[in-house]
């Protein structure tokens, strides 16, 4: 699975919400500034070129299905990212986040509770 650029991510996340759509809804459904409606189209070809997404032809237009689920793409994204950053150990990446302040003791036993639970 193909890294995404920035711009892909954020077009995945509005066709994960939509779950699937033709280029002028998930341009609307972006957040924040909008890219010109054809760098989107291009995008978005990119993305089917690359495997994510698969254009489903209605009349003259394309309507745009996600092929890989986003928690999918967020499992092959956390692995590859802990492995790059982290030497392949979770506990390592928890350990930077506690230490930057980024995660709570709260927030660190709401983990806890959900891996003994798991467990059970």
């Amino acid at each position: 699975m193909e890294k995404l650029t920035i711009q892909e991510e954020e077009a995945m996340l509005s066709i994960w919400q939509l779950n699937g759509g033709f280029v002028k809804e998930v341009l609307d459904n972006l957040k924040g500034e909008k890219p010109p409606y054809t760098t989107l189209a291009s995008t978005i070809r990119n993305l089917e070129r690359k495997g994510y997404v698969k254009a489903v032809k209605y009349a003259n237009a394309k309507r745009y299905e996600p092929i890989i689920s986003e928690e999918q793409y967020k499992g092959k994204f956390m692995h590859g990212f802990v492995g790059d950053y982290f030497r392949n150990s979770y506990k390592e990446m928890v350990s930077f986040f506690v230490k930057e302040e980024k995660l709570s003791a709260a927030e660190l036993e709401e983990i806890m509770d959900m891996i003994k639970k798991n467990k059970s």
